[in-house]
């Protein structure tokens, strides 16, 4: 189980979010959405500061984690963060 956000949505959260060197972006379970995993269940991103963290990447200075508690959530798979240039949005893929 990994997590790996590449370099495009790395960038394109740091832009959009206007993230600087040091911060956090927690990735989250959420209710809703279309999840791949979990019917009715999704992944969402907000700033934070890490708890206990379960599986964590840094790109271009920004820490990206999920939360222990949040794992189960990709059942024992890992989580791709890809960004889709030609539709300018992130793509979450458990696999």
């Amino acid at each position: 189980m990994k997590l790996e956000v590449e370099d495009a949505a790395g960038g394109f959260y740091k832009q959009a979010m206007g993230l600087v060197d040091g911060e956090a972006i927690r990735i989250y379970v959420r209710l809703g959405g279309c999840g791949s995993v979990h019917p009715g269940l999704s992944l969402g991103v907000t700033k934070d500061e890490p708890v206990q963290i379960g599986l964590q990447t840094v790109v271009d200075g920004i820490t990206y984690y999920m939360e222990q508690d949040n794992l189960w959530y990709l059942d024992n798979k890992s989580l791709r963060i890809s960004y889709d240039e030609q539709h300018e949005e992130i793509k979450m893929t458990v696999e």
